[in-house]
């Protein structure tokens, strides 16, 4: 087999990229070791940027998007027993975020590649990249137990923070940054209307809460927990009054609960791995970065990765200079480290991290400065929608 691009990974960063790139002529084949099923069936984020809105109406994906997402102009922060809405429109230049699960965002590309009679090869065993520093890099993966070689001229790894990509990068070359949170989320998922027609982050004495949805019918709640806590432990009974306990009384009173149809537990942490370029593989998506889900930019940040390698491949491929395809990592781990920043900060303000009160009385401290200030919500505001994405050039 030969194609131009090896796509490591059908997550949605890697179908993303593969759709771009399709629609520009530059021929690709996405290798996955999981089943279409499989993939479809993790249940992820689901607030997007105005950037990765943009970027998936460049692919033509959007439709249904534009049909069934949820446009928000703003969330609410809760604190001290109240709540305080921080208005993205009128706080980002007019911007605004997209709710839209992420399993709906991988179906819709799915479909598209299907459609573009793109290549995609599902169950893939053994998958090895080999050559990354050469000019003729290739993968090999095994099919219906026949060994099956791939010729490229780039790899992308898109196939998350446990995949083959990054374990292939040179040791000596290789540097990782991590930080481990010493709680997790609890997360459950229901058909219950939303509790509020914006996301609510929750800072409350006993623990974090966030209150989300996927669809005006459907709704995602998450509670901090500590890291030793079982699923099998939380009944739902149990997990909607924990959930009421950490909100505002009037919106606790206007929840509405009933069974969970997914119920899971999620440890955080920050982690980046630099450079993200090594020969002719670039890592992309959870492969280089992770985030704790509080600032929403896991999957955000996919997207401007994709953003930056697919912009890259075109100058390689259309205008005749690969040389711009060396500042990738460069260009991405910019934004990368900001976005780390604001997760990090908007972890460190919202969760309980011990009994300490002076750390508790700092955090309401800032959140009430940070929310009665301009300046303080325009940072806020500017984050959250998402940093513009940088050109490559």
């Amino acid at each position: 087999m030969k194609t131009q691009v090896a796509i490591i990974g059908a997550g949605p960063s890697g179908l993303l990229l593969g759709q771009l790139l399709h629609r520009k002529g530059i021929d690709n084949v996405i290798i996955e070791q999981r089943s279409e099923e499989y993939v479809l069936g993790r249940i992820r984020a689901g607030v997007l940027e105005q950037g990765m809105v943009d970027l998936l109406r460049e692919a033509g994906v959007d439709e249904r998007m534009d049909r069934e997402g949820q446009v928000h102009e703003g969330f609410h922060l809760s604190f001290d027993n109240r709540l305080a809405r921080v208005d993205l429109k009128q706080y980002s230049g007019g911007k605004t975020v997209m709710v839209y699960g992420q399993t709906e965002v991988t179906k819709d590309l799915m479909d598209a590649r299907k459609a573009a009679g793109a290549q995609s090869v599902y169950e893939a065993e053994d998958v090895a990249l080999h050559g990354i520093d050469t000019d003729t890099p290739t993968v090999t993966f095994v099919k219906n137990g026949e060994k099956v070689t791939l010729e490229c001229d780039y790899i992308a790894g898109c196939d998350g923070y446990h995949g083959i990509s990054r374990k292939t990068a040179p040791k000596d070359v290789l540097k990782t940054h991590e930080r481990i949170y010493p709680f997790g989320w609890l997360g459950v998922l229901s058909d219950t209307p939303p509790v509020d027609e914006e996301l609510i982050y929750a800072n409350h004495e006993r623990g974090f809460a966030l209150c989300s949805m996927r669809s005006s019918t459907r709704s995602r709640y998450y509670i901090q927990v500590e890291l030793d806590e079982k699923v099998e432990d939380w009944s739902d009974e149990r997990f909607w009054e924990e959930l009421k306990r950490r909100l505002p009384e009037d919106v606790a009173a206007r929840l509405v609960t009933g069974p969970s149809i997914e119920k899971s537990i999620a440890p955080l942490r920050s982690f980046v791995a630099e450079p993200m370029k090594f020969g002719r593989m670039f890592l992309v998506g959870d492969a280089a970065h992770i985030v704790p889900p509080t600032g929403a930019k896991g999957l955000n940040l996919a997207a401007s990765d994709v953003y930056t390698l697919y912009h890259a491949m075109i100058a390689a491929y259309h205008d005749g200079k690969p040389e711009l395809l060396d500042k990738y990592s460069d260009i991405a781990l910019r934004r990368i480290w900001k976005a780390e920043r604001f997760s990090w900060w908007m972890t460190s303000m919202m969760h309980k991290f011990d009994e300490n009160t002076f750390n508790q009385k700092m955090q309401l401290a800032e959140l009430d400065y940070f929310t009665g200030s301009e300046a303080g919500l325009t940072v806020i505001a500017e984050n959250y929608v998402g940093l513009p994405y940088e050109k490559v050039e």
